[in-house]
């Protein structure tokens, strides 16, 4: 397992982050995860029902990711941080996509409390990786669009392995090198606040509920966590 960094720098912009790093190997993508394909139609539910409705911008864990962009010249209406993204298409359509078991989990998580989430083969990162500033020299290849070519921006927060770039805008838009697929054995993932005072304990539950829903399709599973006051997990 890589080990993963907040970077100083990230650190004291943001003092009061916290990240969960969910890691799962032996994962078995090609069965069926019932309790994921639950878990989706349960949010999908909710929805139509009416008593629920996912976290949109006037959210304080979504608004705070809107001025965390800002603060590194990201226009989040225009590139919007995943959960808020995915959130407006639940909304939208009354669905949620159905990509792979495990980014159904994590999608299905992430929407339902509302905080940003990723996920990276390990198998495709090289070295170790980092949440940290660009200095604009960084490639980056969209999920999706495999001969596309991207710099990110110089100040943007960013994932990144000893290759390139794994995620812009801090929690935009994965990688197409390191997406996770039905073929992914080793994962790992991450779920995030940028204020543990107040979000610390959802996070916590939302990383186990993760964890519980890798856990059944899995060899191993464990629950790491990155804070400013503990920058490094992983290896």
């Amino acid at each position: 397992m890589p080990a993963f960094r907040i970077t100083p720098a990230v650190a004291d912009a943001f003092p009061d982050t916290l990240i969960a790093l969910v890691t799962a190997t032996g994962l078995r993508g090609h069965e069926p995860w019932p309790h994921t394909t639950a878990a989706l139609e349960d949010l999908e539910q909710q929805l139509a029902d009416g008593p629920w409705h996912p976290a949109d911008e006037t959210d304080p864990r979504i608004e705070a990711w809107h001025t965390a962009y800002r603060s590194f010249g990201t226009n989040p209406r225009r590139i919007r941080p995943s959960v808020d993204a995915l959130g407006r298409r639940l909304a939208k359509k009354g669905t949620l996509p159905r990509i792979n078991p495990a980014v159904d989990s994590y999608n299905a998580i992430s929407v339902r409390h509302g905080l940003p989430a990723g996920a990276f083969d390990v198998d495709h990162v090289t070295g170790d990786v980092d949440i940290r500033y660009a200095d604009g020299t960084e490639s980056f290849t969209p999920l999706g669009e495999p001969d596309t070519v991207e710099n990110p921006k110089p100040g943007e927060i960013i994932y990144a392995d000893t290759t390139g770039v794994l995620t812009r805008h801090w929690n935009h838009r994965d990688a197409h090198r390191t997406r996770v697929t039905e073929d992914s054995t080793h994962v790992a993932f991450v779920l995030e606040t940028l204020h543990a005072t107040r979000d610390g304990d959802l996070l916590k539950v939302a990383a186990e509920e993760l964890q519980g829903l890798l856990a059944s399709h899995a060899e191993q599973t464990a629950v790491h966590f990155l804070s400013p006051a503990h920058p490094q997990a992983g290896a």
